[in-house]
């Protein structure tokens, strides 16, 4: 039976062994109970184990001690916070029971027991009824170092949460954040604990730092977590001298040392050499920047100089390939990847910026008085319109410490459910408000995300989204008028004579480009933009009036309950004229008040629902 042939396995590890396939199956799994469910046959350990509570019950009230050890001087608490049997165990706190009772073979409580088997509810129930969560078994670690081991993120977020140092050392010296390290391969709980405050740089008794356990298990995710996420030092010396910096370099090149890690540990060794005038061209974090957004300025130039010259065709052809391929090169050289991630909006910056010369140096003399004024007011829409997209607040789900404690025990007390992800974000330890997502590129939660824009460098979303229409808008208006200034322009020059051109596409184009190459270019230019912002334009508002959904769920609906259970359209829509009315927020002189829905603090479909304070039973703890 199972306390017979499980008993002493389970107690001697807090759980399962290993090699113990039955004992596994019986403790990780419900056990397999026959139809009739006949408990009345089982002894107490039994039917505790097995969650009768009928059974367990009519036990105790017929005298059995709740505190009595059995054979393998375990108590009816541990078999209950081992097999996740809530009820069971909230009578037994009624009744009495020892919360940190020491039992089995490494001397663990029953938290110790819940920990292991990373039984959420269990821990929640056993911590309200006051148990101590910093006691060390026989192998010296404490609940947090437990949950670290087996890869239990919500249990370390719950734990400390609770109050329990992040940095909390066992017996060993090791903490939370080297066990994890050590032991789990995945993004979490390592990322969480540098969240909420684990040192990086602590020493074990071999003075070994959590950098140096992640390389030596080549946890490729630890590795890079430490070293970007959590600024670990490189330098430090164990007792053998071996540190992290000489431990990576000899493996640059291999799988699991990434590609940020590479870069960083080339700089660290580029630190020690003496800065030649090309390591400062190659190293220097301003000059990098300066050229990432002189770049392209200077290839728009080049390009259209190319053009602009008297050579064939074919030789034309042939700088341009050389021009890309110095700058592809040069890019990769100077260039990491987040500025990398900011050519996009530079590029759109250095197009505008030659539009601009080029409509007020060729094109402006030929225009009428309304025409430049025109083109003025618009673009200076334009410019509002991409500053407030490109430099406001998308609708960033703000936190701090204390609300990521408050939102995490809220959540354990409602079960492993609320940490679903849907519900709640382990980057940021937030709870999602409704239509809200992550975004890996910024490293924040938006409300109401719909994309994260790289010709913006920033995420749009709730606040910002009005206004990335209007930057579309007014583009593509900007993009239409240099258009038809450069036509103008044309017809205004003797030598174009456009009106005894063959009606033949190619000849026109061809007498464009040898009438002024470089207005040609930038026209050509202002017509590539204008085809696919209007065509991005047009997409956006079919997704907000007729489908009432944002890029972001329109692409992923298919991972969101509310769109499922609505046959994949979207619950949010009222029509394609109210939808746009809320959107832009139009109010027709006040004969129109659309709903005003706080997506930052919605987490109910039906209704807005702002973050409420926890519910505290009497018996709960209470926290600052």
């Amino acid at each position: 039976m199972y306390q017979n042939t499980c008993g002493a396995a389970a107690a001697s590890a807090g759980g399962c062994l290993e090699t113990d396939r039955d004992c596994h199956s019986l403790i990780s799994k419900e056990p397999q109970i026959p139809v009739e469910h006949d408990y009345s046959g089982f002894d107490i350990v039994k039917a505790t184990q097995y969650g009768a509570f009928g059974r367990v019950r009519e036990l105790i009230e017929a005298g059995y001690d709740v505190n009595k050890r059995d054979n393998e001087n375990v108590t009816l608490l541990h078999w209950a916070a081992i097999n996740n049997r809530k009820e069971i165990m909230i009578y037994f706190v009624k009744k009495g029971a020892e919360v940190d009772a020491v039992g089995g073979e490494l001397n663990a409580t029953p938290l110790h027991w819940a920990t292991r088997q990373g039984h959420l509810e269990a821990v929640v129930l056993l911590m309200n009824a006051g148990a101590d969560p910093t006691l060390r078994d026989a192998e010296g670690c404490s609940c947090i170092h437990l949950s670290s081991q087996f890869g239990h993120t919500a249990l370390v977020a719950y734990f400390i949460a609770r109050g329990v140092s992040p940095d909390l050392v066992d017996r060993g010296g090791m903490t939370p954040l080297m066990w994890s390290c050590w032991k789990i391969c995945n993004l979490d709980p390592t990322r969480l604990l540098l969240t909420l405050g684990a040192s990086p740089n602590i020493t074990d008794h071999q003075g070994n730092t959590a950098l140096h356990w992640a390389i030596l298990a080549r946890n490729t995710s630890a590795i890079t977590q430490l070293i970007i996420q959590g600024n670990a030092n490189m330098n430090a010396s164990n007792l053998r001298g071996d540190t992290p910096l000489n431990m990576l370099q000899s493996q640059i090149g291999s799988v699991w040392v990434g590609s940020k890690v590479a870069e960083k540990i080339r700089e660290q060794l580029n630190t020690s050499r003496s800065r030649t005038f090309l390591f400062k061209i190659t190293k220097d974090k301003r000059l990098k920047w300066w050229c990432m957004v002189g770049t392209p300025f200077l290839a728009f130039y080049l390009a259209g100089a190319i053009l602009s010259t008297s050579l064939i065709v074919l030789i034309k052809f042939f700088l341009l390939v050389c021009l890309y391929i110095v700058l592809h090169y040069a890019g990769q050289i100077l260039y990491d990847d987040r500025l990398m991630a900011l050519l996009p909006v530079n590029i759109y910056l250095a197009t505008k910026i030659w539009m601009y010369f080029t409509w007020f140096i060729y094109i402006m003399p030929f225009a009428s008085l309304i025409t430049n004024l025109v083109f003025l007011v618009s673009s200076g829409l334009l410019w509002y319109f991409f500053l407030k997209s490109w430099l406001g607040n998308p609708g960033i789900i703000e936190t701090s410490q204390k609300l990521r404690f408050r939102t995490i025990i809220e959540l354990a007390e409602k079960g492993p459910s609320g940490f679903e992800p849907s519900n709640f974000c382990s980057a940021c330890l937030v709870r999602r408000p409704l239509r809200s997502k992550h975004c890996s590129v910024c490293n924040h939660c938006v409300a109401k995300f719909d994309h994260h824009c790289p010709w913006v460098a920033n995420c749009i979303g709730v606040n910002n989204h009005k206004y990335f229409i209007g930057f579309l808008a007014t583009l593509v208006i900007m993009c239409i008028q240099l258009i038809l200034g450069s036509i103008k322009f044309w017809k205004n020059q003797p030598e174009c004579n456009l009106t005894l051109i063959s009606p033949n596409f190619w000849d026109t184009m061809s007498a464009i480009g040898q009438c002024d190459t470089w207005v040609a270019w930038v026209s050509a230019n202002a017509l590539f933009h204008s085809i696919w912002v209007s065509m991005l334009l047009v997409c956006q508002l079919y997704q907000i009036s007729c489908l009432g959904m944002t890029t972001n769920e329109r692409m992923n609906r298919g991972r969101y309950s509310h769109f499922q259970s609505n046959s994949g359209k979207s619950p949010f829509s009222k029509g394609a004229v109210m939808n746009l009315m809320e959107f832009f927020e139009c109010t027709c002189l006040g004969f129109f008040k659309p709903e005003a829905t706080d997506w930052l603090v919605s987490y109910d479909l039906e209704k807005n629902i702002e973050q409420q304070p926890l519910i505290r039973h009497k018996d709960n703890y209470q926290y600052v």
